[in-house]
C-alpha cells in the first residue's frame, strides 16, 4: 500500500511537471518525430493520435496546471451518521492504490492520465503502445525528474515497456499489486484486457456515436453539428459515425442531398441505407452489421427512420453507449429522447465532440467510460477514488 503523499507534495510535482514540459517542448517534438518516422502510417487515426505538436503540448501543460489547482479528491466526506449508541460513522473518499493504464499511440495520455491518477493519490503504471515508445519514455523521464526534485520516489510513476506476451503475463500474474486497470483504445485492446486481468477493469469504450435529425430540427444547426462531429478529429471516441433522419421532416430528400454535398467537400465517404441511398445516389450499405462499427476515419453511414421511437430503438441497438445527439427545436421530444437513449452522454442541438473531461469542467479525464460501474462518461479527478468507512467508538459492542 502506498503511503498517501500530502496534497502539497502532489501539487508541487504537478506544477513542476508543467514547467518541465515547457522547458523540454522542442526535445519532446523531436523525439515524437522519430516515433512518427518509425510508424508505417497505415492507420490515419492512430497517426493523428501519435502526433505531438505545440497545440498538444499546450494541452498537456494546461492539464498539469489545472490539476495542481484543483481540490484534493482524497479524504472528502461523503456520508456522516451518528448511531443511537454514540458511534460516529463517516464515509470518505480514498485512493485506489495502484492504477494501470493501457493505451495506444497517444503520448498526451502519459501526461494527463498519469497526472489525474497521481493527483488522486495513486501510483500509476503506464503501458503505452510500441508506436509511441520514444515519446512516452521522454515524458516519463520528465515525470521522474519532477518527482525526484520534490523528494518523492520515482516508483509513483512507472512505465511498463512490455510486448503483448509480457503484458498478458503481467495481467494474469501481476508482479506487484494492481487495484484498477483502465484500457484506452480499440475493441481488441479492451477485450484482451478484460480477458486476462485479475483485478477490476473500467472500460474506456468505443464511440460509434449517433446524431438524430428530428422532424422539428433547425436544419442549419443539424448540418453544422454533423460536419463538426464527423470532420474535426476523426481519431477520437467522441467523433460522429452515424446519422438518422426522420422521414417526417419536410423535404428530407433536399436536406439529405445538401448533407451529402457538404460531407463530400471534406472527402468523407458517405454510405446510406436503402431509402437514403435512393434519394441521394450514394452507395448503399451491404449489411446492417455496419451500424455497429466505429470508423475512426472519414466515413459515415446515414439512414432514414419513420419515428422518434424507431430512432431511439436503433441507437440503443447499435451505438457504443458513448454519445448521442438529437437535433430538434421541440424540448419535450428532446427530453424524451435523452431519457430513453442508453448512452453515457446525451445531447440536444450540440455536437458529440464535447464528450470530454475538460469540456465538461472536470479539468481533463483519465478515460471515457462506457461501463455503468463505477463511473460513466468522462472519468475525472473526483471519480478516480474509491471510499472508506471511518468508525469512532468509546468501547461499544454489538
Amino acid at each position: 500500500m502506498n503511503t498517501l503523499l500530502s496534497i502539497e507534495k502532489r501539487n508541487a510535482v504537478l506544477s513542476r511537471m508543467a514547467e518541465l514540459l515547457e522547458q523540454e517542448r522542442a526535445n519532446i517534438k523531436t523525439v515524437n518525430q522519430q516515433d512518427l518516422n518509425n510508424y508505417s502510417g497505415e492507420d490515419l487515426a492512430m497517426e493523428k493520435r501519435l502526433l505531438v505538436d505545440d497545440f498538444k503540448i499546450d494541452g498537456m501543460i494546461l492539464s498539469m496546471q489545472q490539476l495542481a489547482s484543483q481540490e484534493d479528491p482524497v479524504g472528502v466526506e461523503r456520508f456522516h451518521f451518528t448511531h443511537e449508541n454514540g458511534l460516529k460513522i463517516i464515509n470518505k473518499t480514498a485512493a485506489f492504490g495502484t492504477i494501470m493504464i493501457i493505451y495506444e499511440s497517444r503520448p498526451d495520455v502519459t501526461v494527463e492520465a498519469g497526472g489525474i491518477a497521481f493527483k488522486s493519490g495513486n501510483k500509476i503504471l503506464l503501458k503505452g503502445g510500441k508506436e509511441s515508445l520514444l515519446s512516452n519514455l521522454k515524458i516519463v523521464e520528465l515525470w521522474h525528474q519532477a518527482l525526484e526534485e520534490n523528494a518523492v520516489s520515482k516508483d509513483w510513476v512507472e512505465y511498463l515497456n512490455y510486448n503483448r506476451e509480457e503484458t498478458q503475463a503481467f495481467l494474469e500474474k501481476p508482479t506487484q499489486k494492481v487495484d484498477l486497470i483502465v484500457p484506452r483504445g480499440g475493441e481488441q485492446l479492451i477485450a484482451f484486457t478484460k480477458k486476462h486481468a485479475t483485478c477490476p477493469v473500467i472500460v474506456s469504450g468505443r464511440g460509434n456515436n449517433f446524431v438524430y435529425v428530428n422532424k422539428e430540427a433547425d436544419l442549419q444547426k443539424a448540418l453544422d453539428i454533423i460536419i463538426n462531429g464527423k470532420t474535426t478529429n476523426i481519431g477520437v471516441c467522441n467523433a460522429l459515425d452515424k446519422v438518422l433522419i426522420d422521414s417526417n421532416l419536410e423535404n428530407w430528400q433536399e436536406f439529405a442531398t445538401q448533407l451529402v454535398a457538404e460531407l463530400h467537400k471534406y472527402k468523407v465517404e458517405v454510405l446510406g441505407d436503402e431509402l437514403f441511398s435512393k434519394a441521394t445516389n450514394i452507395p448503399q450499405i451491404e449489411s446492417d452489421l455496419i451500424w455497429h462499427e466505429e470508423f475512426l476515419n472519414y466515413k459515415i453511414v446515414i439512414g432514414i427512420v419513420n419515428s422518434d421511437e424507431e430512432a431511439i430503438a436503433k441507437i440503443n441497438n447499435y451505438c457504443g453507449g458513448h454519445s448521442a445527439s438529437i437535433i430538434t427545436e421541440n424540448d419535450v421530444i428532446a427530453q424524451e429522447f435523452m431519457e430513453q437513449v442508453d448512452c453515457a452522454a446525451v445531447y440536444q442541438n450540440a455536437s458529440t465532440r464535447f464528450t470530454d473531461g475538460g469540456q465538461f469542467g472536470l479539468g481533463g479525464e483519465l478515460a471515457i467510460s462506457t461501463d455503468k460501474l463505477h463511473q460513466r462518461g468522462p472519468i475525472g479527478l473526483q471519480h478516480l477514488v474509491t471510499n472508506k468507512w471511518y468508525i469512532y467508538g468509546e468501547g461499544q459492542i454489538r
